[in-house]
């Protein structure tokens, strides 16, 4: 796999004063980039949602790739109290990321967008899927996460399932404390995959619920259970499976922002993992035409 190499920080670039003076902005990392999006600061959330559309076509975040360089650069940011931990710029958080794919003789292109510009481009070719590692092991993750999981249900194993998404989350935002938001999207979501209206005993939503309500009255943050506690392996743990269409994404993020106190959905988390995967398999469906 062949990539465009993004810039990481440099020293110089992290140096500065207050406010958002020697701030790592989106041009600094991709200088292809241009427009209002160059001069924004790279914020840590901007660089988890990269990450989870990363995980979706992947299967892992890309070592050199679009979002190690935005953590590189937002992890600098936060350090000099330019961005906060949980801040998301527009470029993010309104107009969006996402990773498409192009089939090419021997291979397929893939393209990581920010706000609709390009900030990086790897050739993935058919051969590498059998490397043993480096970026053919990237190439061979993304099959798997585009392909079937051992659920029940699964109709079209060549588009991004409700299953992998809610498993992107985990990558993504595995870390954060479960909260009723995102229980609430869980269980939109296992409603979307199973076709049924009650939770399934034991299962996700019934997982996330119980784990919300636990953490509401948890003293300390180590001892509140996680979005990666819940959402590991979740396709193998969803009784049935399907791709994910703009419908459910949809589901999904009205239960998130109905359930949230501020409205807006979390940055890397069920909704956004969700919105993620639609974008991917609408694409897809205009490829394969």
């Amino acid at each position: 796999m062949s990539q465009e190499q993004p810039r990481p920080p440099s020293g110089q670039q992290a140096a500065g004063g207050g406010g958002e003076q020697g701030a790592v902005r989106y041009g600094d990392v991709f200088p292809a980039v241009s427009g209002g999006l160059a001069e924004k600061p790279v914020a840590p959330q901007d660089a988890a949602t990269m990450q989870s559309a990363e995980n979706l076509v992947f299967g892992q975040t890309l070592r050199g790739g679009a979002a190690a360089a935005m953590q590189s650069a937002a992890t600098t940011n936060e350090r000099m109290g330019v961005v906060g931990h949980d801040q998301a710029t527009d470029a993010t958080a309104v107009q969006g990321v996402t990773v498409a794919e192009t089939r090419v003789p021997g291979g397929r292109i893939v393209t990581e967008f920010v706000a609709g510009q390009a900030v990086g481009q790897y050739l993935a070719r058919d051969d590498d899927a059998t490397a043993g590692g480096g970026a053919g092991a990237g190439a061979e993750a993304g099959g798997a996460a585009r392909g079937g999981s051992a659920a029940a249900g699964v109709v079209d194993n060549t588009k991004v399932t409700i299953g992998e998404a809610l498993e992107a989350t985990a990558l993504a935002a595995g870390d954060e404390p479960v909260e009723r938001s995102d229980a609430a999207a869980i269980q939109a979501a296992e409603a979307r995959a199973t076709g049924l209206d009650a939770n399934v005993p034991g299962g996700l939503a019934a997982q996330a619920q119980s784990a919300a309500a636990a953490n509401a009255w948890a003293a300390r943050d180590e001892d509140k259970t996680t979005l990666g506690d819940v959402l590991a392996n979740a396709a193998a743990k969803l009784v049935a499976d399907k791709p994910v269409e703009s419908a459910d994404a949809l589901r999904v993020a009205g239960a998130e922002n109905r359930n949230k106190g501020e409205g807006t959905a979390r940055p890397g988390g069920v909704a956004a993992s969700m919105a993620a995967a639609a974008r991917l398999n609408r694409d897809e469906a205009v490829w394969d035409q």
